[in-house]
Formats: C-alpha cells, structure tokens, sequence
C-alpha cells in the first residue's frame, strides 16, 4: 500500500482527518482562533486559507463548495459576511498561526491559529510612495547638473581673473621701473 503523499495522517483514517479539520475549520471561523497542537494548526491552515478564497468570491458555487466542508449554515454565513469582507484588501495570508507553550498533560508542542483581522497597507499608497522617490529621483539630477553649471561658472570667472591678475601685476612692475 503507497503512503501518503502528504506525510502521515493525524488520525486514523484519511476520512477521519478530513472531519476533524472541517471540525476545527468551524471552530476558527466561529470563535475567530483556536489553540490545537502544531501539526493540526498547520495543516488547518491551507484549508482555512483556501475556503476564505471561496467566500471572497460570493458566488453560489463558492457558497456551495464551502458547505461540503463546513456543515454549520450560520457559520458559512459568517465566512461570506463579515470574515470576507474583512478580509476584502488581503491577498493572502488570512491565518496566523503562534507556537505557545507545550501541552500540559502529554507535552505536545501547541499552538494558536487565528484570523490576522488587521488592515492592510493599500497599493496605492505604496505607489505613490514610488511615484514620489522616482520624481525625487528625477528632480535630483536636475538640481545637481544646475549646481555643477553655477560651480563651473565661477572657476571660469576666477581662472579668467588670476590670469588678467599676473598680467596687470607686470604692467604695475613695468610701470614702476
């Protein structure tokens, strides 16, 4: 019999697995984070992941692909709501998952897995940051090329001085013989 492709099964069975995530999905979309051990927050986390990709598309096929995961219709109705729109601006990333001390009782390493609800910077401000260095950027140069012209001008002032110097300097020595 092969193994599993995606290492070995947190459970007994693959079918027994798949009930305890969408159990542990519900939880985390219901309660906002859940504390579990380390191997079963990560392997939440795709899934979790993957059905907020669904409620963010609002469609009815979304809704339904939800539903074979998530029984609880308040729950799903809650993903759609109010998790999606807060997860509107996000690209990615919609969990967070803490380590947190070990297990009390048979020391499994634990963890946290909660929804990141904080805002996200928006591309436009990050565009316009990059919009101004590139005109700063622009303006720089231009700035520079006019302070090495007015630098320019005065050395060629002063060279033109120091050699009319020299000679009315010999004119004056001439003069005085």
């Amino acid at each position: 019999m092969p193994t599993p492709k995606k290492g070995p099964r947190l459970a007994s069975s693959p079918a027994h697995e798949r009930l305890m995530l969408a159990n542990m999905a519900t939880s985390l979309f219901q309660n906002g984070q859940i504390t579990t051990t380390l191997p079963k927050a990560k392997r939440l986390r795709p899934l979790a992941e993957r059905l907020i990709t669904f409620a963010k598309r609002g469609d009815l096929h979304s809704r339904r692909r939800v539903m074979r995961v998530i029984r609880n219709k308040s729950v799903v109705h809650i993903l759609f709501t109010q998790i999606a729109e807060q997860m509107e601006q996000r690209e990615g990333g919609y969990t967070r998952i803490v380590k947190i001390a070990p297990r009390v009782g048979d020391n499994a390493p634990a963890a946290i897995i909660e929804l990141v609800t904080e805002p996200v910077a928006k591309k436009a401000v990050v565009k316009e940051a990059e919009a101004a260095t590139k005109v700063a950027e622009e303006e720089a140069p231009a700035v520079e090329t006019e302070a090495t012209e007015a630098a320019e001008a005065p050395v060629e002032e002063t060279a033109a001085a120091e050699a009319e110097a020299p000679a009315e300097e010999a004119e004056k020595a001439e003069k005085a013989e």
